[in-house]
């Protein structure tokens, strides 16, 4: 159990309180983040340090305001060795006896086979619907019970729940997959049966339409300027206005990727707010001459498409950051939010009032968030020299700069150009927090570089940590910092922030590579299956989705499917990676080297970590630590995955590895 990163200091109106026993922490983890990614506040500990005056205290006021209380009932909780989660379940069933009879307070769930009528569960949990999620796999209908009990309403879901008294048969809860479409329709047909059924574990489909009352997707607006190449323009003011709302913590902003997904596409408003889960959209048009626009903005509420505000607004180019405030402050007052702080001071942190350098920063952003091919990451580089130029005090510039670097570095540079552009990207990245030290674009170029660059990982930590308190609601943010803290080993808060990135970004293919390579590492193979499927769906040639694939297929030991989603992108380093080691484990070693050959005449000592991998699972552990070696010698950015990746678990009983491991200081 990690410590206190997702433990909150107090329980907000309307949260959930998750009671479990420390065994069981995994499953309690994965029932938070279904939760928390759909919205609802959740208070779920997971400090080892329980009990004493202070903590009790502490836990008595979190069950006394909490809204729901969710125990989860387990074979560890019916062993009578004492645990902190008995008294919570006494806190609980205390409090149940002074609510009105008529009001949902405790909802128990059960996450394994357990015995219904065990004498180690309290009476008043027997009197309530029980729910069973097998392993804590959470689907949306539960989710959708769980809101609606704090709605008020009336749960709409019932099979999902059931009373103990009414359990079914041992046998008819070890169902086969293949008897769950017949009792779905069975359900249809007849639905006034309970069933019950496992949850087995699959990616989850699509949340039902929920959306949150402050949430909003933003089109691209609409090119006006009857100039084509002027589309960078539109594309890159949405882009900013964007960035303004997700500033405003009061709102839950649909991340670039998926509202710009809709490009070209003249979608209905339900359609988009149906696709990304919002409740409003906003859309306009941008008309540009000269240093000055024109931009129209409309916002529309996404269940009934009606118009909710709309504005034309004539400026001058060197007023954009104002504009930017001020679209911003009109669409939380069309939605009835309370703003809180300086608005303007948020939205406009770190920006320019120079035109020409406003109109460079876009061309360079919108070469860096395209391909993240050599070309594009080499434009965004000389557009962000050419934005910081004209505004030396661009602190959205330097970010902007560093992160492309820091992408070069990792993706493209060999040799000593590795180490140059490295350090280039961090002198950027501590020149835009010298500028604007709450900028969190700032604190995440730098961790990009601490992490990679540095091999600091404890300072890294903090700078991830730092930028999503300053952007929660951005989705670049959450996911690179939760795949991090996946690498630190840290899988329930790594995971939880990457499923809420993919909440904020559902049409975007990063997000949900991003989690699937934290599924991965996570050692949660079959679930990372899935999300590289999502990442293809949305994005046929991603290259890295079909190698990555190919490594979850063969940490499940099917290695006929990982060759298969290798052999589709063999030209790819990571599709390469995968065969060195699958077509070994498929007793074709002679094709594993010549994958091995082929990636060391491409990429030479650049990819130092992989070729140890790869000597690991062949079983020649002497020459996976000469690799390893040469790795730490080389200060390589991929020793960042040393800590956890599954192809090393060979070596990790060497004394040499061991003391690789100590030498990179990863942090507790």
């Amino acid at each position: 159990m990690e410590g206190e990163s997702t433990t909150q200091a107090s329980t907000p109106a309307g949260a959930v309180f998750l009671s479990y026993a420390s065994q069981d922490a995994e499953a309690a983890a994965r029932i938070c983040d279904a939760l928390r990614v759909a919205g609802i506040e959740v208070w779920f500990d997971q400090s080892e340090l329980r009990g004493g005056d202070a903590w009790d205290q502490k836990i008595r006021k979190q069950i006394k305001t909490c809204a729901l209380f969710l125990p989860l009932i387990s074979k560890h909780t019916h062993d009578r060795a004492e645990g902190y989660f008995r008294l919570e379940w006494k806190l609980a069933v205390d409090r149940s006896h002074l609510i009105m009879a008529n009001k949902a307070f405790l909802v128990p769930v059960v996450i394994n086979e357990t015995v219904d009528d065990d004498e180690n569960v309290p009476e008043k949990f027997r009197e309530v619907q029980w729910t069973r999620l097998p392993a804590g796999e959470t689907p949306p209908e539960f989710v959708t019970r769980i809101q609606q009990l704090l709605s008020g309403e009336s749960p709409q879901s019932p099979t999902l729940a059931r009373g103990p008294a009414a359990a079914p048969s041992e046998k008819s809860s070890r169902l086969k997959p293949a008897w769950l479409g017949v009792i779905v329709a069975l359900a249809a047909v007849a639905a006034y049966v309970l069933v019950q059924k496992p949850w087995i574990t699959k990616p989850a489909p699509p949340l039902a339409f929920n959306p949150p009352p402050h949430s909003i997707a933003v089109l691209p607006f609409v090119n006006m300027s009857g100039d084509a190449s002027q589309q960078y323009f539109s594309d890159g003011l949405t882009e900013e206005l964007l960035n303004s709302l997700s500033r405003i913590n009061e709102l839950q902003v649909a991340a670039r990727t998926s509202s710009f997904s809709f490009q070209g596409e003249h979608p209905d408003i339900a359609t988009v707010a149906h696709k990304l889960n919002v409740a409003s959209v906003l859309e306009g048009s941008v008309r540009r001459s000269g240093h000055t626009i024109r931009v129209t903005a409309q916002l529309n509420n996404g269940l009934t498409g009606f118009n909710l505000w709309s504005q034309t607004y004539d400026r001058d180019l060197g007023d954009v950051l104002k504009l930017q405030t001020e679209i911003a402050a009109a669409v939380a007052g069309a939605l009835k939010i309370t703003l809180l702080g300086d608005v303007a001071e948020r939205i406009e942190l770190g920006g320019t009032r120079s035109p020409a350098a406003f109109d460079a920063y876009l061309r360079g952003s919108k070469a860096f968030s395209s391909t993240h091919d050599v070309s594009s990451l080499q434009s965004a580089i000389t557009e962000y020299t050419e934005a910081i130029r004209l505004d030396p005090g661009y602190a959205l510039a330097f970010a902007g700069r560093s992160l492309a670097r820091s992408g070069y570095a990792t993706e493209f540079a060999t040799g000593p150009a590795i180490r140059e552009f490295f350090d280039k990207a961090q002198a950027d990245a501590r020149e835009a927090l010298k500028l604007a030290p709450e900028l969190a674009e700032g604190h995440l170029a730098l961790a990009s570089y601490l992490n990679r660059g540095a091999l600091d990982f404890t300072h890294a930590n903090e700078a991830y940590e730092r930028a999503v308190v300053l952007a929660p609601g951005n989705a670049d943010v959450l996911a690179d910092s939760g795949r991090f803290a996946v690498t630190m080993g840290r899988f329930d808060a790594g995971l939880a922030a990457g499923r809420r990135a993919v909440a904020l970004d559902p049409l975007g293919p990063r997000s949900r590579y991003l989690l699937g390579q934290a599924l991965y590492l996570a050692r949660r193979d079959k679930e990372a299956v899935a999300a590289f499927g999502e990442v293809i769906s949305l994005e046929r040639d991603n290259k890295g989705a079909y190698g990555l694939r190919g490594l979850a297929y063969y940490g499940l030991d099917d290695f006929e499917n990982a060759r298969s989603s290798c052999e589709t992108k063999r030209d790819y380093w990571a599709s390469q990676w995968c065969l060195a080691v699958t077509n070994d484990k498929l007793g074709q070693h002679a094709d594993a080297e010549a994958m091995l050959k082929r990636l060391q005449t491409t990429y030479g000592d650049a990819a130092p970590v992989e070729y140890a991998t790869i000597y690991a699972q062949w079983g020649n552990t002497a020459k996976a630590l000469e690799w390893l070696t040469t790795a730490m010698r080389l200060r390589n950015q991929d020793l960042v995955y040393v800590k956890i990746d599954p192809l090393l678990d060979p070596l990790r009983k060497e004394p040499r590895f061991q003391a690789i491991e100590r030498a990179l200081r990863f942090p507790d």
